[in-house]
């Protein structure tokens, strides 16, 4: 049995985000509560007693504060058995300072990622013997351990998504393959899996093997149009130089490859998608997608 958690819903900032008006934001924080969200992440259990965290968002605290599942059940003690990071922004890895309290666990990510925590002495809050950094690499995949080395009954498959680096390194890195990355994940038992996806600038073929024929997808929903923040006068920069492919653009594009639940995840508090009774909320329902809310959990 395969266990998932949706911790966070939303992209960077969550919803609201605390310096921006936009309609949803201050809609959120009115008269439709239930547009409220966390930012991006998930847990996954094979054994809903250890659990594996995809990405660390900066709402950690609070998406552990409010899922039963990972409090702990002794006087010192976390469901937490390791992290795994899909690239570097701060939006998947400032929650890792949450986790500093002296529990165990591992620590995943590709070598382009764990080089970024490496260069951050704040990081090393988290004592490496405690939580040892373990690389990964795409097309490879792997089964992460609990903290005992006990195996976990999963295997994660990463693969590589176009991107971009970590928006903090922009000015003094170059893009290259691991900033993004997918996994299909899998519970080795039953064989059940899905995929996990939630930054992607576009859709190529190599992305599209992965994606084929999967039960359950987790993809990439920030904005709805790429030109979405400009539009709305709050940014300059389109999705796509963001590293983020539109939900317009998505939904044709992922409409043949035979998926059978489709979800989108790090969703941006601009996104009209996100209001209920909106016209882009029903064009996403009717293309056969779902936009999740934090809590939400789906079992394999």
């Amino acid at each position: 049995m395969l266990s998932i958690i949706v911790l966070g819903t939303a992209a960077g900032g969550g919803v609201p985000q605390w310096n921006c008006g936009c309609d949803n934001c201050q809609a959120a924080r009115t008269s439709h509560a239930e547009l409220r969200a966390t930012q991006a992440s998930i847990a996954i259990s094979t054994d809903r007693s250890n659990w594996f965290l995809i990405n660390a968002s900066p709402d950690l605290r609070q998406q552990l504060t409010e899922t039963p599942a990972l409090h702990p059940r002794t006087l010192r003690h976390s469901p937490v058995a390791g992290v795994i990071l899909s690239n570097g922004e701060v939006d998947a890895i400032a929650g890792l300072l949450t986790l500093r309290e002296g529990a165990a666990f591992n620590l995943y990510g590709h070598r382009r990622v764990l080089d970024l925590l490496d260069a951050n002495p704040i990081f090393n809050v988290l004592k490496r013997q405690l939580v040892p950094r373990r690389p990964i690499e795409a097309d490879t995949a792997f089964e992460p351990q609990l903290p005992d080395g006990t195996p976990s009954g999963l295997e994660i498959l990463p693969f590589v998504a176009p991107g971009k680096a970590a928006l903090f390194v922009e000015d003094t890195s170059a893009n290259e393959d691991g900033d993004t990355l997918g996994f299909v994940i899998r519970d080795q038992a039953s064989g059940e899996s899905f995929v996990f996806l939630a930054a992607c600038a576009a859709l190529t073929p190599e992305v599209e093997t992965y994606l084929r024929g999967a039960k359950l997808v987790f993809f990439d929903g920030t904005l709805f149009t790429d030109d979405e923040m400009i539009r709305q006068g709050l940014s300059q920069k389109t999705g796509r130089r963001m590293g983020h492919m539109a939900m317009v653009a998505a939904m044709p594009a992922l409409e043949a490859l035979g998926i059978e639940r489709k979800i989108f995840l790090h969703i941006n508090n601009s996104n009209p998608a996100l209001m209920p009774g909106a016209a882009e909320r029903q064009a996403v329902k009717q293309a056969g997608w779902q936009i999740p809310a934090d809590g939400m959990e789906i079992t394999l």
